[in-house]
């Protein structure tokens, strides 16, 4: 396992117990035995409100991050994502979409794989490299709401 998903573990059962966790950045560092700055990064890329999560940051001496998981029933959340998709989505930002929409129990394995692959640059290898992130961005939205 990497560092970065042994990070996001550590925080996961620190959420298990009550849904909300606080940590010292710079001791959870050492604890865990990176720099704070892959802190930084694992928060900001695996607890994020589109992964039903809200962070919370305190500088200073006494400083802290608060993270707190928030649940957002299935429709808001696929709104959420549609709402923040934009007009172009490359496909590795589409997966992982598809993986925090699973994680979160929004979509179920075998729509996420369906998904996967109506989103696939194969797929869309007849367009020109220009036109394939825009025509995916489309089809994404587009079943997120067949799915609402």
């Amino acid at each position: 396992m990497n560092l970065s998903n042994s990070i996001a573990q550590m925080i996961l059962k620190m959420l298990d117990q009550d849904g909300s966790t606080e940590i010292q950045r710079n001791e959870f560092a050492q604890l865990m035995g990176c720099v704070p700055s892959q802190i930084n990064y694992v928060l900001s890329s695996r607890f994020t409100p589109e992964q039903g999560y809200i962070v919370e940051s305190r500088r200073g001496g006494g400083g802290y991050i608060r993270i707190r998981r928030v649940n957002l029933d299935k429709g808001v959340m696929l709104m959420h994502v549609v709402n923040n998709i934009g007009r172009s989505l490359d496909e590795q930002t589409c997966r992982a979409h598809v993986t925090n929409l699973t994680y979160s129990g929004v979509l179920e394995e075998p729509a996420a794989k369906l998904i996967l692959a109506a989103t696939s640059d194969i797929c869309f290898r007849a367009l020109p490299q220009t036109q394939r992130d825009e025509v995916r961005a489309s089809v994404f939205k587009q079943l997120l709401l067949a799915l609402n």
